[in-house]
């Protein structure tokens, strides 16, 4: 399985970013997949995951301001992300959940005040 990420970037305090991930995956409908993002100095975090039904569950830190969702179609997740804070920047890291977990490249997210 490869996960190709894309969309970050640098942006000012309050605006907004879309990452997305694409699967090289067969039946990536059937898996769970999301973001967790890591800081400087901090443990990696779960941002948000999708499940095969379309269920959504977000970190505390960003309910409300992110969104996640999946084309099916097109082996991709969407992650849209707005009212961006500095405490947001991160690498963020796109995730497949197989018989084991598959991470992506990671791409970096930097939020300015």
């Amino acid at each position: 399985v490869q996960l190709q990420a894309s969309g970050g970037g640098l942006v000012q305090a309050g605006g907004s970013l879309r990452l997305s991930c694409s699967a090289s995956r067969n039946r990536f409908g059937a898996n769970t997949m999301g973001w967790y993002r890591q800081a400087p100095g901090k443990q990696r975090e779960l941002v948000a995951e999708i499940n095969a039904r379309g269920t959504t569950n977000y970190g505390d830190a960003v309910k409300g301001r992110f969104t996640l969702s999946r084309n099916s179609a097109k082996n991709t997740i969407y992650l849209q992300m707005n009212s961006l804070r500095p405490e947001d920047t991160a690498v963020y890291y796109c995730v497949l959940f197989g018989t084991v977990p598959y991470w992506g490249q990671g791409t970096l997210v930097t939020v300015s005040s």
